[in-house]
């Protein structure tokens, strides 16, 4: 007994794209608790585990209020970066620092957390403010420049929310379909004897390559119960298998899985393209006479007034989270150009089984790639093949 309470959920559990250390004894928050206080608190009833009220404590945990001192000090500390270029350079370079210790004193108990989910999309609406109430008036962007922003803001979101919906959850029932699979050929019926049997047979080899076959074994989650296809693995945070999991992505609040990885490196580029586009806007508009590559690191006269400073700060600010998330998309194409997912990179590595290419950046299995037009078809074509139980509106945040 001991030994089952240490025992880690999986022993190919992922970690999230950050490697954040998440609490593994926490419990994921699908409204029950919430729902259960609103019935409580419409019938009269009062809980007999709490002293406060239930429908409160339920609102807070779910819309983490916590959050609120993190947005207000986020623009606070951009204004004060705007008003010298040495307090800028200080004020990014600890605002990463602030932003992980705050998430730690305040989320880290949290298995799923709205946290980087919500610090992103205020900090886009927060730079289409400026770019609307700042650079706008300077008469230096064009109608159809703006409306350009704003459509990829908008096809942003929508992706984003498109995204949201699922990354392909194994089902409960795929243990009797796989037992249902796995007695057909066995049964004493004459056609299994005859041309029907060997039908079958052709049929799956069809659909099965050499290097498939051997692989496509379906295995048993120790945490879930239910047996799931090839490539499928168990995220610790959402407390679910998914089908083809690469990673549990903290900026979506969801994992990445075969249901929604399109969507979400559609959302990678869409967002990277939008962003870079805003910024080369906000440059041209602040310096005109200096180029895009240089007017970031070289701009005279910026800070000479406040409202400039203020959105060569956010300019900046924009930048940073556009390396990082661009590291990211290079990343994703890389792995998929390979054929290997995020999970199936960190067992490689942790088995020694993978060999690392181009510097580190891909660890190449070897088990699934059948060539980089192959690999791309076979993400571009593949296709949900369950039902989450999990995937509702209110998954969407």
């Amino acid at each position: 007994m001991k030994w089952q309470k240490l025992k880690p959920p999986e022993p190919d559990d992922p970690m999230c794209c950050c490697e954040c250390d998440l609490d593994q004894h926490g419990c994921c928050c699908d409204c029950e608790d919430l729902d259960e206080a609103c019935n409580r608190w419409l019938k009269g009833k009062p809980d007999p585990n709490r002293c406060h009220s239930p429908l409160l404590a339920a609102m807070v945990d779910k819309l983490e209020l916590s959050m609120i001192p993190a947005l207000v000090l986020l623009p606070l500390l951009l204004q004060v970066a705007a008003l010298h270029l040495v307090l800028g350079i200080i004020t990014l370079t600890a605002l990463p620092v602030l932003v992980l210790w705050y998430y730690h004193a305040t989320h880290r108990k949290k298995r799923r957390t709205l946290f980087f989910l919500t610090l992103s999309l205020y900090s886009l609406a927060y730079m289409y403010y400026l770019f609307i109430t700042q650079i706008l008036p300077r008469g230096d962007v064009s109608q159809l420049q703006v409306c350009t922003v704003t459509s990829g803001m908008i096809f942003t979101i929508v992706s984003l929310i498109h995204t949201k919906r699922g990354p392909g959850f194994v089902r409960t029932s795929s243990l009797a379909e796989a037992q249902c699979q796995s007695q057909e050929p066995n049964k004493g019926s004459p056609h299994l004897n005859g041309s029907s049997h060997s039908v079958q047979s052709a049929s799956l080899r069809e659909v099965q390559s050499p290097p498939e076959a051997v692989a496509a074994k379906w295995s048993r989650c120790p945490v879930c119960k239910v047996k799931r296809p090839p490539r499928a693995g168990h995220c610790r945070t959402c407390g679910s298998c998914v089908q083809r999991l690469d990673h549990h992505c903290i900026w979506i609040n969801s994992c990445v899985g075969q249901a929604n990885h399109r969507s979400f490196l559609l959302t990678l580029v869409v967002f990277l393209l939008t962003s870079l586009y805003g910024i080369s806007l906000v440059l041209h508009s602040l310096c005109p006479r200096q180029y895009l590559m240089t007017a970031l690191l070289y701009c005279p006269g910026v800070y000479n007034q406040y409202s400039t400073a203020l959105c060569f700060t956010c300019a900046w600010y924009s930048s940073i989270i556009t390396c990082g998330l661009l590291h990211l998309l290079v990343l994703q194409v890389l792995n998929i150009s390979f054929n290997v997912t995020e999970r199936e990179a960190q067992l490689a590595l942790r088995n020694k089984t993978g060999q690392s290419r181009l510097c580190g950046l891909v660890t190449d299995t070897g088990e699934y790639s059948r060539g980089f037009y192959q690999n791309w078809v076979e993400f571009l074509t593949m296709a949900d093949t369950s039902v989450s139980p999990h995937s509702s509106l209110t998954d969407l945040v």
